[in-house]
């Protein structure tokens, strides 16, 4: 633990007659979390504390437990955030937790841009040697983003929020996992389709995005429209900027290999000579930058704390966020059929319920057909992520009648159920 005076007030709040509660780091939706000090060691830690009436009403109990148990399992890597203990009133959890006082990893990207490639390599070595001791664990950590990692005062990474981990006693009868959770520009394409993934693949390839996040500034696959993106990932649809090194390509390019089966796993980039080279310390003795700015940025963005995202859904992907802004009526939903499946059974929908059917607009993987009826335009847009599981949008387009839209909208999503898997808002 730290060693350094939190700072508190004149009145401090002694938590439990053990710890004395200094400035609060951050606020999510169901927790917040403040910088402490042990009253008896005078050692710094982190404390989050979470609403325990909220988490029930969100059904968050098992998000917090599977917190818990990962970071106490594996307390012992140097790269994977420590917690000390766990303590409880009627009302509020409170896990007190290694400070990590060098702040969040996508606060420094955020502000300063890309990183150097020997910068990059030690970030890098340490979250594959994180992940790669979860793995041995039987734990996937499967939201692998810059926001969960960590710096503590040596500049050291630290993995965090193991919110949406996956122990090992969680996998069905077939060894795989089967929920969606992770966020969507991170998130591996096998794992929205909910029919059972490996979670160490899918950890590879969330780690394959943050190495090119970490060298060109960005992420790879970026789009408002999610079926777009999607499009993108399973055609590989994205460019490495010049200045990034062959053999990181390389790294990079097999990690974010939309077939699991043959992406590189993160044991096997440890192998790697790339991997393996030493840091170049001379760089960083001299006082050079490890970080690279672009020119003509627009400055420094606000940051976004870790616990900011503690409201992920648990048992599903939100994609909400992956959208153009929703126009009145719109929601999401995946299926077990192609995208041209969706558009046909859209068609015969229109038939039966008296709609005007548009004509259909095809692309690589993508579908799309409206309905209208009256002033009011319904379409749905559908595209293929993986062999047999499509990702279709539901959208109002058009209307001027609000009891009309209403009654055309219901309508349209009542004959859907048929052949929706799952609703995602």
């Amino acid at each position: 633990m730290d060693s350094q005076t939190p700072q508190s007030s004149e009145n401090p709040t002694i938590l439990l007659g053990k710890y004395e509660l200094g400035r609060r780091l951050g606020t999510g939706s169901f927790a917040k979390v403040h910088v402490a000090r042990s009253i008896e060691t005078g050692e710094v830690v982190a404390v989050k504390i979470i609403d325990k009436k909220k988490t029930a009403e969100a059904c968050m109990e098992p998000r917090i437990i599977r917190e818990i148990e990962a970071m106490r399992r594996l307390h012992h890597h140097p790269n994977v955030l420590k917690i000390y203990e766990v303590m409880a009133t009627k009302s509020k959890i409170y896990l007190i937790m290694e400070l990590a006082a060098g702040g969040e990893l996508f606060t420094r990207i955020h502000h300063y841009g890309r990183l150097n490639e020997s910068a990059a390599r030690r970030y890098f070595q340490q979250l594959a040697s994180a992940l790669s001791f979860c793995h041995g664990d039987g734990i996937a950590h499967r939201d692998v983003k810059p926001q969960n990692l960590l710096l503590d005062k040596q500049d050291n990474l630290k993995l965090s929020d193991f919110g949406l981990s996956a122990l090992s006693e969680h996998r069905g009868i077939d060894g795989l996992l089967h929920t969606a959770c992770g966020t969507p520009a991170f998130t591996a394409p096998e794992v929205i389709a909910q029919r059972g993934y490996d979670g160490a693949k899918a950890d590879a390839w969330s780690c394959g995005v943050f190495l090119f996040v970490l060298l060109a500034g960005y992420v790879p696959f970026d789009d408002s429209n999610i079926m777009a993106m999607y499009m993108k990932i399973q055609r590989r649809d994205y460019r490495f900027p010049s200045w990034i090194s062959k053999p990181a390509r390389s790294i990079i390019f097999k990690m974010i290999d939309p077939n699991p089966k043959t992406r590189m796993s993160v044991e096997t980039v440890m192998e790697t000579k790339w991997f393996q080279k030493s840091l170049e310390t001379t760089e960083l003795e001299s006082g050079e930058s490890v970080l690279e700015s672009d020119d003509g940025g627009d400055g420094p963005e606000k940051s976004i704390t870790a616990f900011d995202l503690i409201g992920i859904l648990a048992s599903g992907l939100d994609l909400s966020g992956m959208f153009e802004r929703r126009k009145r009526r719109e929601v999401r939903f995946t299926a077990r059929v192609s995208a041209e499946g969706v558009v046909e059974k859209v068609k015969k929908i229109g038939e039966k319920l008296g709609f005007r059917v548009g004509k259909k607009k095809e692309a690589a993987r993508a579908r799309a057909v409206g309905l209208g009826k009256g002033r009011t335009t319904v379409v749905v847009e559908a595209v293929d992520v993986a062999e047999g599981l499509v990702v279709a949008e539901v959208k109002v387009s058009e209307g001027k009648e609000e009891e009309e839209e209403e009654a055309c909208w219901s309508e349209v999503i009542v004959e859907l159920e048929e052949i929706v898997l799952a609703w995602h808002k």
